[in-house]
């Protein structure tokens, strides 16, 4: 009799021959439950706006139906094993948003579709493009070159356009874009391989003082040059919004590669610091903090009657909406872009408020899920920081409408309208779908099976 002995066999990347491909059913019922309830949502907003049926309807869900359906099944042939959540709740905000942008600016909502269009695009050959996401970590400095080059694009004589006080965009001919929305996700990557490679580094206390052994100080100058580069993105850029972001994605990523809460109060401090120094010296803070403190004030007001209005615009919601199409939102400045979460309230109440928080809230859940199923740390903190970029941003806006924080004017990513926030929040996707996909394949790849002694 042969002997056998228990070992670990590692399989390719593909699945075995002789186990079928994974369904993807639950996905693509999921999706067809979001093209349902979007369509319905289209047809009750105009009904409700101008009392008959969308003269374009058959258009407007053969396109989404195209777009997503083809994204399933490229889904399917990429990364079979990936996640089947993120797709169809990412499809779900985009046609809430999508609904609201048609009712209020026709006009944007076709770019708004072409940006549909060029995210699917993009979220393929991103799926093409990377095979592994572990791969990624060979380019730790190329990536933090490729970001800085994207944020200070903006402050270039003759291509950085100023909107609204914030010199976020570029202008290329015809084509106008932010290319801080891809710095972000250059960023995340960035940050990721970082913690990744110092995390012994910067967990381990090797300095003694006193009594006491502490993380030696060397190791704190990346997050003071961190704290430094998110104030001055905000003194150079007046962008309040993203100096927010990029700092709180920095620290929340150094406390989870170092489970070290003393970084957090350091985070805290830092920022507290940098605010005080932001509301002193740079005069869009200064405005914000009192439109947020003070929006009635005859002083105010002519500037803070987009918060007011939008404030309007909730109450009026009540609990269960005005109706889709009933809303009288129409005088909000920059409706369909900084202030569409209040348009979404209106029509559709709390009911809709708390809809759009808890499909964020299975975003991010969903994506820390993966995070959580890494095999290494550099994959966990990447998937950690692209899923906390989506919920930090979706937070900082939407607590800026409901007053909690002062009011940014961020995009709120998949329902806003924003071609560049839709495409990069759409490679989001795509690369936690990789991930996810990996993760899966190399949990199957660790079983154990019996092989015998003379095939080893």
């Amino acid at each position: 009799m042969a002997k056998h002995a228990s070992v670990k066999v590692p399989r390719a990347d593909s699945p075995p021959r002789d186990e079928p491909p994974r369904s993807r059913s639950t996905e693509l019922g999921l999706m067809a439950l979001a093209w349902i309830i979007v369509t319905s949502f289209y047809i009750l907003a105009s009904l409700g706006a101008q009392g008959h049926m969308p003269p374009r309807l058959w258009l407007f869900l053969s396109a989404i139906v195209a777009i997503s359906l083809t994204l399933h099944v490229a889904v399917r042939i990429l990364a079979p094993h990936s996640s089947q959540v993120l797709l169809p709740v990412a499809t779900f905000l985009n046609g809430i948003g999508y609904v609201e942008i048609a009712r209020w600016n026709p006009s944007a909502a076709a770019y708004q579709a072409v940006w549909f269009l060029v995210s699917g695009v993009g979220v393929i050959v991103t799926l093409v493009v990377v095979k592994h996401a572990r791969d990624l970590d060979r380019y730790r400095y190329l990536t933090l070159t490729g970001a800085i080059a994207l944020l200070l694009a903006p402050l270039v004589p003759g291509i950085g356009l100023s909107v609204n006080g914030a010199r976020l965009w570029v202008s290329l001919g015809p084509i106008s874009f932010q290319p801080v929305e891809i710095a972000k996700i250059l960023l995340a990557f960035f940050f990721a391989s970082y913690f990744a490679a110092n995390r012994d580094l910067l967990s381990t206390p090797t300095q003694r003082i006193g009594r006491h052994l502490i993380v030696p100080p060397r190791t704190l100058m990346p997050i003071l040059g961190a704290w430094a580069f998110a104030v001055a993105i905000l003194g150079a850029e007046n962008d309040v919004g993203f100096a927010i972001l990029i700092f709180a994605l920095f620290i929340s990523l150094l406390w989870v590669s170092t489970g070290l809460k003393t970084y957090v109060l350091l985070g805290l401090g830092l920022f507290a610091g940098g605010a005080l120094i932001a509301a002193n010296f740079f005069s869009q803070v200064q405005s914000r903090v009192s439109f947020w403190l003070d929006p009635w004030s005859a002083h105010n007001f002519a500037i803070s009657n987009q918060l007011a209005y939008g404030w309007f615009s909730l109450a009026a919601g009540g609990v269960t909406g005005t109706g889709l199409g009933l809303g009288q939102s129409g005088n909000i400045p920059f409706l369909t872009s900084d202030m569409i979460f209040a348009a979404v309230g209106e029509e559709l109440g709390l009911l809709g408020v708390l809809l759009i928080l808890g499909l964020f809230a299975v975003f991010v859940g969903e994506g820390f899920r993966i995070a959580q199923q890494a095999h290494s740390d550099y994959v966990r903190l990447a998937a950690t920081a692209l899923t906390a970029t989506v919920g930090i941003q979706a937070f900082v806006i939407m607590a800026g409408v409901l007053r909690v924080l002062p009011f940014t004017g961020i995009t709120l990513p998949f329902v806003a309208y924003g071609g560049s926030s839709l495409f990069a929040n759409y490679i989001i996707v795509a690369l936690l779908l990789r991930i996810s996909h990996e993760n899966n394949i190399e949990v199957r790849g660790g079983e154990v099976r019996v092989v015998p002694m003379d095939e080893l």
